[in-house]
């Protein structure tokens, strides 16, 4: 794909995200996507001795898609890729209605005593 065309599919996922250039599920920005991975902003690997990285880059590799109705990064894209290799996108589906409908129920608040 030419560089134009990239840029122009950038811009359009932007005006349908409002702007956000951030993964639609987790919030994650591309740079916080690839320190998540292990590399600087500019794709150079940080701590090469301790993980053995020195031959590495993420020159060629995207790390946010910009192709489907939201941005999404890699970080979540293995994640679901996770969950439908375990079969339980029906687990998923469960618990995104769960977090819908019975918010209270997931995340008690804490009662306050008024003993005094």
């Amino acid at each position: 794909m030419a560089l134009d065309d990239k840029f122009q599919e950038y811009f359009a996922a932007l005006d349908r995200a409002g702007g956000e250039d951030r993964c639609y599920l987790c919030r994650r920005t591309a740079k916080e996507v690839k320190h998540f991975f292990g590399f600087d902003e500019d794709g150079e690997p940080f701590d090469i001795e301790l993980f053995g990285l020195e031959d590495v880059s993420l020159t060629d590799v995207d790390i946010m898609s910009y192709r489907g109705r939201r941005p999404v990064c890699a970080v979540c894209q293995l994640n679901v890729d996770a969950i439908a290799a375990l079969d339980e996108k029906d687990v998923l589906d469960h618990v995104l209605q769960e977090m819908t409908t019975r918010r209270e129920h997931l995340w008690p608040h804490d009662e306050v005593s008024d003993e005094s």
